[in-house]
C-alpha cells in the first residue's frame, strides 16, 4: 500500500513539474518577438555584386551553382570576386569566390528581441 501511494505521489509531482516548466517556457517565448534588422535588405533589380556590397562586414551564406555553401563575413567585393572571412566551421580560413558562380545569398533579416 505504501509503495502504491509513493508511485502515485511521484507521478503527481512529475506532472506538476512538467506543467510548470511548460508554462514558464511558453511565457518566456511569448515575451520575445522578431524584429527587423535595420540595414538588411536585398534589391532584386541590383546585381549580385551590388547586393553583396551592402553586406560588407556582415555575416552571409553564399550558395554556389555547384551546390556548395559558404558562410562567413563579407570582407570585400570586387568586379569578379567576393572575399569571405571567418568562415563558419573553419575559423582560420577565408574564401575568394567568383561572383558568376554564386546562385543565391542568404542574410539575417530578423532578430529575436
Amino acid at each position: 500500500m505504501k509503495r502504491a501511494s509513493m508511485i502515485v505521489s511521484g507521478a503527481v509531482l512529475a506532472v506538476f513539474l512538467f506543467t510548470a516548466i511548460f508554462i514558464i517556457s511558453t511565457a518566456s517565448a511569448q515575451s520575445r518577438a522578431a524584429t527587423a534588422v535595420p540595414s538588411a535588405k536585398f534589391k532584386a533589380s541590383f546585381s549580385m555584386k551590388e547586393n553583396l556590397k551592402a553586406y560588407i562586414g556582415k555575416d552571409v551564406l553564399i550558395h554556389l551553382r555547384s551546390g556548395k555553401t559558404f558562410q562567413g563575413y563579407v570582407k570585400a567585393v570586387g568586379d569578379q570576386a567576393v572575399h569571405l572571412e571567418k568562415l563558419s566551421g573553419r575559423d582560420f580560413y577565408d574564401a575568394l569566390i567568383r561572383i558568376e558562380d554564386i546562385s543565391a545569398i542568404e542574410a539575417k533579416f530578423r532578430d529575436m528581441k
